[in-house]
């Protein structure tokens, strides 16, 4: 908001002669920079960001006033925009959608005023402005690339524990999207902390026990909501929920302040910490006690009672983690200029930790950036042939709902329609009013705060606000009319139908011709994971680095199978041929995954006393996922299924000893219940296959 207002108001005072849009933009599209890793690199990336932005519009201005140099400039900005996309997921989209609205404003014949400075100036001010903003908050709210990440490994754990909890319970949708965050976390704050094994400091093996911690507790605490769910038609059920909401809240607190503590190392959060592990403490102790008043003295109710004796032992664990990670922080001094100056031994390694420099290009990008480059031209042309004051809305609307799948641009292009047409609707209130100047700087301060807020939480939202934004502004030059209203709404219709048709002609890749091989290899990860389990079952083991790989592997596989069917979803009615059978059997798959986690919470030393058993269910389970791979990656249903099929209805396990019948001390009747989920989903699974072939 200050980035955005400050060139505003020197211009309209007349204290600088520079065009207030392209500087505005500029600055806000800088501040708004989540800029993450060492401070070098971030001065670096903002920097390379300002020359981007200011290179698009010089190239705006030179197609000004012809066409034949405005197309190819169109097709080299936009070519640019799918190459920031290749070097960088975080921070190449907003970087081509910034570069685009501005070449595309300059594009205008009356972009720069007699009096006004080059719009390429104005730009290149308006970036130092925001990177200067940026820097400023630097000494006062520092960010540690290593605790950054990790911290938000925790914030992510905080946020699935708060969709958990039965008072703000989400739907399943809403839960696994959670999942998949919290899983895309750890892995990004693993990733950040082996590019930085170089730096063999203490601070560093702390930071990764901190973050193992997160992944350990985040493991139980999902087995517990798997093992609870077996005593959803039990009457005591509801109650014992109920009562589960103080705990979930308390550590859905402390994981924040776990964040809070690692991120800034101010020694109040580790006091506010040292009392809400206390808390969380007891009400884990009452949690175990009220299990047997519930459900009863059973084998499922002590494995309940059990997992959350393991998530109380991980407390001691993340305390000593985090305490280890604050050790040069005291009551005197905060950590605020240790960490600063600290940045010297604990750095990425430079811009191959964060940007993608791999030669291989994704197909999908490729096809997405052609189609953008063609529709932006026609756009272009639309624009100078029309002479409609503002129709680089058009092509830069294009350019913004145009995504690599059609499931995207259909999402993107509804909430961009929307948002406009509700934005257009109280601007044109606001018509009528022509306000005077100090109150519309600060109507203009309010949108941009709330377009900021929203952009990356409720993109229909904060098209609303853009919408009343674009308005103030340029009510603030000469009043506005209704034909003003009218085009911008025009133009993102025509511009959302045109991306719509664009993903849907040119070279579309549907959803459901990649799903097979994704889930495939779901499948192919999930068997991995149940071999490594059966092995430790057999010959006795822990839950190692080796198994947690494994696990991270197939969770990893599942996330990209959910997200595939969410983008299927997507799809024209058409393209969606399979959709349900396809969900079930990721579903399936998943439940499988679960049910061998819950099993990995419970290995030890012991060995089996049914090797045949485990034997047998191992190349059982082979045999079946083998079959839905052959069927999912051929097209028809393998010559295998039956058989497999019959193997599982014929499986039985072995009675447990009368003297391993104690829960406390043996693992069977933990394990058993599990084997037999897992026998029963590969099963459903089968006829799914059998029934409709590939998914």
């Amino acid at each position: 908001m200050i980035a955005f207002l400050i060139p505003l108001i020197a211009a309209q005072a007349g204290w600088l002669r520079i065009d207030p849009v392209h500087a505005c933009i500029t600055a806000q599209t800088i501040a708004m920079v989540d800029v993450r890793g060492a401070y070098s690199l971030r001065l670096g990336l903002l920097l390379s960001m300002t020359a981007v932005l200011t290179l698009s519009v010089l190239l705006g201005r030179l197609g000004a006033d012809s066409l034949a140099i405005a197309l190819p400039a169109t097709a080299l900005v936009v070519m640019g925009g799918g190459v920031w996309r290749h070097l960088s997921s975080d921070y190449g989209p907003g970087l081509a959608v910034s570069s685009g609205l501005l070449f595309f404003v300059s594009l205008a014949p009356d972009a720069p005023t007699a009096q006004a400075h080059h719009p390429a100036l104005a730009t290149f001010c308006g970036g130092l402005l925001g990177v200067m903003l940026q820097v400023s908050l630097w000494p006062i709210h520092p960010q540690h690339p290593l605790r950054r990440t990790v911290g938000d490994s925790w914030i992510a754990l905080a946020e699935l524990l708060e969709v958990m909890s039965p008072e703000t319970r989400g739907d399943a949708q809403t839960i696994r999207d959670r999942e998949i965050t919290l899983r895309a976390s750890l892995n990004d704050a693993q990733a950040t902390l082996h590019a930085s094994k170089r730096h063999s400091g203490k601070v560093l093996r702390h930071l990764e026990l901190l973050n193992l911690a997160a992944a350990r507790l985040s493991l139980r605490i999902i087995a517990f909501r798997t093992a609870l769910e077996n005593f959803e038609k039990c009457p005591g059920h509801a109650s014992f929920e109920a009562g589960l909401t103080p705990v979930l809240s308390s550590l859905a607190n402390t994981a924040r302040t776990v964040a809070l503590a690692v991120v800034s190392g101010q020694p109040s959060y580790w006091e506010s910490f040292e009392v809400r592990m206390k808390r969380l403490e007891t009400l884990l102790a009452v949690a175990r006690t009220r299990v047997a008043s519930q459900f009863g003295d059973s084998t499922a109710s002590s494995q309940l009672v059990e997992i959350l004796s393991q998530i109380e032992e991980q407390l001691p664990i993340v305390r000593e983690a985090l305490q280890a990670t604050l050790e040069r922080t005291t009551l005197e001094r905060a950590a605020f200029s240790l960490e600063l100056f600290d940045l010297g031994t604990l750095t990425l390694r430079p811009l191959g930790a964060i940007l993608n420099f791999s030669k291989r290009l994704e197909p999908a990008l490729v096809r997405h950036t052609v189609r953008a480059i063609l529709l932006s031209i026609i756009g272009v042309v639309f624009f100078k042939w029309s002479g409609f004051p503002h129709g680089y809305w058009l092509p830069f609307t294009m350019l913004v709902v145009l995504q690599p799948d059609f499931g995207s641009t259909r999402e993107k292009a509804a909430q961009r329609v929307l948002g406009t047409l509700a934005g257009g609707l109280i601007a044109s209130s606001l018509l009528w009013l022509h306000p005077p100047l100090p109150v519309l700087f600060v109507a203009i301060g309010i949108t941009i705060f709330a377009f900021g807020y929203f952009v990356k939480r409720n993109y229909a939202v904060a098209v609303v606000f853009i919408t009343l934004m674009v308005v103030l502004l340029t009510e603030s030059h000469h009043p506005v009319t209704l034909a003003f209203t009218l085009e911008r709404m025009g133009s993102t219709f025509a511009g959302g139908f045109l991306s719509l048709v664009a993903a849907l002609i040119f070279w579309p890749e549907w959803e459901r011709d990649r799903f097979p091989g994704i889930l495939a290899k779901s499948m192919e990860s999930n068997f991995a994971y149940l071999s490594l389990i059966a092995f430790r079952l057999k010959d006795g083991g822990p839950d190692d680095d080796e198994l947690h790989q494994a696990r991270q592997a197939v969770e990893n596989a599942n996330s990209e199978a959910f997200s595939s069917l969410k983008r299927m979803n997507g799809d024209p009615k058409n393209r969606r041929d399979g959709l349900r059978q396809a969900a079930a059997l990721a579903n399936g798959n998943q439940r499988i995954t679960n049910a061998l986690t819950v099993i990995a919470l419970h290995l030890n030393d012991q060995k089996t006393r049914h090797p045949e058993m485990l034997a047998h269910f191992t190349l059982m389970a082979d045999a079946a996922f083998q079959a839905l791979i052959e069927t999912e990656t051929t097209g028809k249903p393998s010559v295998r299924i039956d058989s497999a099929a019959e193997e599982l209805k014929n499986f039985h396990l072995p009675e447990i000893e009368p003297d391993h019948l104690d829960g406390e001390r043996f693992r069977e009747p933990w394990t058993y219940p599990q084997l037999v989920r897992i026998v029963t989903e590969l099963d459903a699974m089968l006829l799914i296959a059998r029934s409709t072939g590939p998914a």
